[in-house]
């Protein structure tokens, strides 16, 4: 008899969940089962805190990657989960990544990808992240990274969009090294409930300091998100910094430095 494959968690309920500060994880790849984290400390990376590094910068003012949103997030979860050198296994099950692929045909989950052109001239992902997003708050799930900085390069073009867009929390779930020297920060769980429970509050989006701060030419876009679903946020706040970039920039610049340009300004 065929083994019958387990359901997957549903969208409402994985919402629900992230609304209450608790998320889903697994002890393996094949694991059918999943266990709800609380963690005890919870990590965030505070909007207008992101350390960007004089390397960092640079790379983003070369424009090593193109980076997208949303253009390949069954891919970008898959390599999240797949093996790697310090860990054989992972925590992201098929039953959550399943699951997390409808809340992303749902509009509540997002990824950003980084690409790059190797020198058989063939674009591949190389970096990326995902998440859910939930009215000004989004959650960061896992990201990856084949190629220096690849990664980086998405979390900063995430601030940058997130920032754009009007959002209020990024959570980073556990704190890393990795995190930290881009300027994650600990806190207890209740005081991250707190910030959870401000930036999911009802009513529309506060966007109008972020479009005092970027500038007339996004506020068309940046209006949008206040009538948008639950996380629309991200994907709006991209699409009108991307826009952003190339307004600023012009087709001879580069975009990798307007981003690094704002994401040294605070608010």
């Amino acid at each position: 008899m065929a083994r019958e494959e387990p359901q997957t968690i549903p969208p409402e309920l994985l919402l629900k969940a992230y609304r209450a500060g608790i998320f889903p994880m697994a002890d393996s790849r094949d694991d059918p089962e999943v266990y709800w984290v609380e963690p005890r400390m919870r990590a965030i990376l505070p909007l207008y805190g992101f350390h960007l590094s004089h390397s960092l910068a640079k790379t983003l003012r070369r424009d090593k990657f193109r980076v997208t949103c949303n253009a390949a997030f069954d891919a970008v979860i898959d390599h999240c989960a797949a093996p790697r050198p310090d860990a054989a296994e992972s925590w992201i099950s098929m039953r959550i990544r399943d699951s997390y692929r409808e809340l992303h045909a749902r509009g509540a989950a997002h990824s950003i990808e980084t690409w790059q052109t190797g020198a058989d001239g063939v674009e591949r992902l190389v970096g990326g992240l995902y998440g859910v997003g939930i009215d000004r708050a989004f959650c960061g799930e896992s990201m990856f990274s084949r190629a220096t900085d690849a990664s980086k390069v998405a979390l900063a073009w995430l601030v940058a969009a997130l920032r754009q867009g009007g959002a209020e929390l990024l959570d980073c779930q556990f704190t890393t090294p990795h995190l930290v020297s881009l300027g994650a920060v600990e806190m207890p769980q209740a005081d991250y409930l707190t910030l959870l429970h401000h930036a999911t509050r009802k009513g529309p989006t506060s966007l109008d300091s972020a479009a005092r701060y970027w500038g007339g030419a996004t506020s068309g876009a940046l209006s949008s998100v206040s009538s948008a679903g639950s996380g629309a946020l991200l994907a709006l706040g991209f699409a009108a910094l991307a826009a952003a970039a190339a307004a600023a920039t012009g087709s001879s610049s580069s975009p990798g430095n307007f981003i690094a340009q704002s994401l040294t300004q605070t608010s």
